[in-house]
C-alpha cells in the first residue's frame, strides 16, 4: 500500500464514472470542430460549466493506448506498472474461467482476399449470431497436448483460451493492424513462447481451413496474448465497492480484473440506466461505459460519432437523477474518425462535485477543456481527484 492508499477512509458518497469510449477526436477539416465540439451537448455543457475540466493522458505522452490500459488508468492504476493483454480481458468479460498458466487471446474474424491480404480486419462487423456459429466450428479444432476453447464475445470478436503445460503469453500478434497486408505469422517473443507460438500457428492453419467456405469471415486475426495478471483490487487500494455497467464484454472483463462486480446482459443506455438506479444502494463507484463512440471513430464515421455523443448527452439527465456526489465524464482514449484508429491525443474530462471550483469551461470539448482548471494530467489521477471530492481521503501529515 502506498501513502495515498493509506489515506483511504469510509464515506457514504457515490461516484459516477461515465466513459464514452474513444471520446477524443480531431477536426474533419482544418480549423473545424472535433466530433465532440460538433455535437449538440446541452447537458454536458451545463455540467462542464459547474465542473473542473481538463485533458488527461491515458498512458504516456505520445503513446496511443489500447482500451484495457486506457480503462486501467481511469480506475486509478498506472498502466505501465500493470500491463494486461486483451485476451484475458475478453475471456473475463464473458465470464469464461481462466486458470493460472492458461493463455487467452482475442480473435477477430476477418476477410482475406485471394492474394492472401486482409481486406477487412472485422469481416464487415458480422453479427454476433454468425460469430457464435463460427466460434463453435473453431472450438472443434484439436491441438496436440493443449486444450482449446473458442468462445464468441460480440459481433466479429471471439476469444481463444489455451490450457496446458508450458504455455506462455510471449507471442507476437498476427493482426497486421491495417488492411492490404497479409496476417502475420505467430512468432515467439522470447524462448518461453516457442511452444505456444507453434501451437498458435497450427490453430491458425486449421481455423482458415474450417473457414474456407465462409463469407465474409474466412480468416482469423489474433492479438493480445495474455495470462492472468496480479492486480490489487479497488477495494484494497481505495476502500471502495465498484460496479461496472457495460454493454460490451471486454469492458466488464477489465473491470473484473480490478475487483469490480459487473452486470451481464445489458443491451443499451436505457438498460444501463435502469441497472444504475436498481443497484445504487449497493456500491460506491459506478462505471457506465458507452462503446459506440469508439466504433464510429474506427469506422471513419465522423457524423456517426457525433450522433453517439449526442445520444449519451440525451441520456445524461436520467443517469444523474440518482444524485451522485461526484461525476466524472471522459473517455479512455482518443479515436479520431479521420484516423480510423486510437491515437495519443489527450482526452477531455470533467469532474463535477459540490466542493469543486468551476473553471471557465462552458462547452465540453477538446479546446475548451485544454484551458480548464486541471490542464493536462495523467489519466490515473482522475479517480483520486474524485475520491478527494467524495471525502474518501484523510489528511496527509500532521
Amino acid at each position: 500500500m502506498n501513502q495515498l492508499e493509506a489515506l483511504q477512509r469510509p464515506a457514504d458518497s457515490k461516484i459516477l464514472l461515465l466513459v464514452m469510449d474513444g471520446l477524443g477526436g480531431l477536426p474533419r477539416e482544418s480549423g473545424g470542430p472535433t466530433e465532440l465540439e460538433a455535437a449538440s451537448t446541452p447537458h454536458l455543457d451545463e455540467l462542464a460549466a459547474s465542473a473542473e475540466c481538463g485533458l488527461h493522458i491515458p498512458v504516456a505522452p505520445g503513446v496511443a493506448p489500447g482500451s484495457a490500459p486506457g480503462h486501467l488508468a481511469l480506475f486509478g492504476y498506472d498502466p505501465l506498472a500493470y500491463p494486461i493483454g486483451r485476451g484475458i480481458v475478453a475471456a473475463l468479460g464473458i465470464g469464461h474461467p481462466v486458470q493460472p498458466g492458461d493463455v487467452a487471446v482475442r480473435l477477430n474474424f476477418a476477410t482475406r482476399d485471394s492474394d492472401g491480404t486482409i481486406s477487412d480486419r472485422r469481416a464487415g462487423r458480422i453479427p454476433t449470431e454468425l460469430c457464435t456459429e463460427l466460434s463453435a466450428k473453431l472450438d472443434q479444432i484439436e491441438l496436440p497436448g493443449v486444450s482449446l476453447a473458442v468462445r464468441p464475445v460480440r459481433d466479429y470478436r471471439a476469444v481463444v483460451v489455451l490450457s496446458g503445460d508450458g504455455l506462455s503469453d510471449s507471442v507476437a500478434d498476427t493482426d497486421p493492424q491495417q488492411t492490404g497486408r497479409p496476417a502475420a505469422v505467430a512468432e515467439a517473443l522470447t524462448a518461453a513462447g516457442s511452444r505456444t507460438a507453434e501451437v498458435v500457428r497450427a490453430f491458425v492453419v486449421a481455423a482458415e481451413q474450417a473457414l474456407a467456405d465462409s463469407t465474409p469471415a474466412n480468416a482469423v486475426l489474433l492479438r493480445g496474448f495474455a495470462q492472468l495478471p496480479a492486480i490489487p483490487s479497488l477495494e484494497e487500494r481505495f476502500g471502495i465497492r465498484a460496479l461496472a455497467l457495460a454493454v460490451y464484454p471486454d469492458y466488464r472483463g477489465v473491470s473484473r480484473l480490478v475487483g469490480m462486480d459487473a452486470i451481464d446482459g445489458l443491451a443499451d443506455l436505457g438498460a444501463q440506466n435502469a441497472a444504475l438506479h436498481r443497484e445504487w444502494d449497493g456500491g460506491d463507484l459506478f462505471f457506465v461505459h458507452h462503446k459506440y463512440t469508439d466504433s464510429k471513430g474506427e469506422d471513419g464515421d465522423f457524423d456517426g460519432k457525433v450522433a453517439e455523443i449526442e445520444r449519451v448527452d440525451a441520456a445524461l439527465p436520467d443517469l444523474l437523477s440518482s444524485n451522485p456526489d461526484v461525476v466524472i465524464v471522459t473517455g479512455d482514449h482518443s479515436t479520431p474518425s479521420v484516423l480510423r484508429s486510437h491515437s495519443a491525443h489527450p482526452v477531455p474530462f470533467l469532474i463535477a462535485a459540490a466542493g469543486c471550483r468551476p473553471d471557465r469551461v462552458t462547452q465540453f470539448g477538446e479546446r475548451e477543456c485544454a484551458g480548464g482548471a486541471w490542464g493536462v494530467i495523467p489519466g490515473r489521477q482522475l479517480l483520486p481527484i474524485a475520491l478527494g471530492h467524495a471525502g474518501r481521503f484523510g489528511r496527509f501529515g500532521a
